[in-house]
């Protein structure tokens, strides 16, 4: 049992949507475990050292997940930015298994509106398995952005709602998304150093904070 599962579509999602917040969740005492549905990597050209560079992100994402603060990382291993191949019910038992398995009050995950295909999957699969039902466990449930995803999107924008103070955990979040090396840029890419600064900067002076991580509310039961 944790208090706060991450369901994230691929490994640096978790980090890059809410590496501040998993920091500060830990450091505040709560258990936190992180669920990839996707590989990361297979989408790539390079198939025939696929399987070393698949072990070598879940290496990272062991090694990022740690510097935040969490424990636990699961892996599904799906076909990466081809969960449209699988068919949806399949991949909603896999989130019901981990939410069955861990029992979390607390579940970030992807927003809806995404470019990114598995993304979209994830959000629909992880509000589906949250359905609100007697005895659910969840009973928070937030949306995360991720940079190079969300604002690429063109459909509808990301409004949040929510608001999470890193102003004490930034560091470790840079830290974290670092340790992703094959997946960070040069700056002016959204998923650059600076410009992930940048955003946690502007989700700051946009919550009277110096940093903050940012949400939209999908359910809250209490």
């Amino acid at each position: 049992m944790v208090d706060v599962l991450i369901i994230a579509a691929h490994p640096d999602d978790e980090i890059l949507g809410c590496g501040g917040t998993m920091a500060r969740l830990s450091q505040e005492g709560m258990s936190i475990a992180t669920v990839f549905l996707a590989d990361g990597e297979s989408s790539r050209d390079d198939s025939a050292n696929m399987d070393k560079l698949i072990e070598e992100r879940k290496l990272s994402a062991r090694k990022a997940c740690q510097i935040v603060g969490c424990h636990l990382v699961d892996f599904i291993d799906f076909p990466d930015n081809r969960l449209d191949s699988i068919a949806l019910l399949d991949v909603i038992k896999k989130v019901e298994y981990f939410l069955d398995l861990y029992s979390p009050s607390k579940v970030f995950t992807h927003y809806k509106d995404d470019l990114n295909i598995d993304h979209r999957i994830v959000n629909n699969a992880v509000v589906t398995a949250c359905r609100p039902q007697k005895d659910l466990c969840v009973k928070e449930l937030m949306f995360f952005e991720v940079p190079s995803s969300t604002e690429y999107s063109l459909s509808e924008t990301f409004s949040p709602n929510y608001f999470v103070d890193i102003s004490t955990t930034i560091d470790l979040k840079i830290h974290a998304i670092n340790i992703y090396q094959s997946e960070m840029r040069d700056f002016p890419h959204p998923r650059s150093v600076k410009a992930i600064n940048s955003l946690a900067s502007w989700r700051g002076s946009s919550s009277g904070f110096e940093y903050a991580e940012s949400f939209i509310i999908g359910r809250l039961l209490y």
